[in-house]
């Protein structure tokens, strides 16, 4: 009891998925409690990670991660941009550097 074996291919990538929303919102999290310490591009790429993390996050999680990155962006007045969507491995490996960072 309390023990969950994931078995499927579809129960693996869900449970991926998960991990890398889960750090990346971390990380967004971390970094909101001192933004002020951090460069334009530092910030800009932090709006970056949550436009990236968009694809993969359902319901409201999805749509706050619009209102994180456009607030990021403006606040190192940048335009609204469209990024490539990435894998979750590139997001993962990102994500990771920035946490380096942050």
């Amino acid at each position: 009891m309390g023990v969950a074996k994931i078995t499927s291919e579809a129960a693996r990538y869900y449970s991926y998925r998960e991990k890398i929303l889960a750090e990346g919102i971390s990380l967004l999290l971390n970094a909101s409690e001192r933004l002020k310490e951090y460069d334009e591009q530092t910030i800009e790429r932090l709006g970056d990670i949550a436009y990236w993390l968009l694809p993969y996050a359902p319901g409201y999680a999805g749509k706050l991660l619009i209102v994180i990155y456009r607030t990021l962006w403006k606040l190192v007045n940048k335009d609204e941009k469209k990024l490539n969507v990435i894998s979750l491995e590139e997001l993962e490996k990102i994500i990771n550097e920035m946490k380096q960072k942050i």
